[in-house]
């Protein structure tokens, strides 16, 4: 059985615009990937868990802060790994300062085959952007979830 994960599409309108919020993933391997590397905030199901709650439980680990508000079911979407990615969208009730975004970490062996354990943050920053922006930024996988989130908003 395929992976399930479950995120937030977070925007706010500005200046006119819908504006998404995109985390940069953190850790070596991303450290210089830019555009198609970045995602909504997401994670891993619990077993028994419910998506929603997962959504806000792995948004407030990668942000550190609790997003509330109405949520509005995107879709399911298959990556190419063949994870499912399950969406929400809900704009942002609360100012969200990029600059103190505070995210869970992980430890890995760094440099490769060293014996060294390094830890880093899950999330290295995070980004407001306007949905050409964001599909320029977004993993393959995830910008089918922007489509969807343009149209539930009319824009698209």
């Amino acid at each position: 059985m395929a992976k399930r994960s479950a995120g937030l599409l977070i925007y706010r309108r500005s200046d006119g615009d819908l504006r998404v919020l995109l985390v940069h993933p953190g850790g070596p391997f991303w450290a210089k990937k830019d555009d198609g590397a970045w995602s909504i905030p997401k994670g891993l199901v619990g077993e028994d868990e419910d998506e929603l709650t997962a959504a806000q439980r792995e948004t407030e680990e990668e942000l550190g802060i609790r997003v509330n508000g109405t949520f509005a079911r995107l879709g399911d979407y298959r990556q190419p790994g063949g994870k499912i990615v399950s969406g929400w969208s809900v704009e942002a009730t609360i100012d969200i300062d990029l600059a103190a975004i505070k995210s869970n970490s992980f430890t890995m062996e760094w440099p490769p085959r060293s014996g060294s354990l390094k830890e880093f943050p899950e999330v290295d920053r995070a980004g407001w952007f306007t949905l050409p922006e964001a599909e320029v930024k977004i993993l393959k996988g995830q910008r089918p979830m922007l489509l969807d989130f343009a149209r539930q908003q009319g824009a698209g």
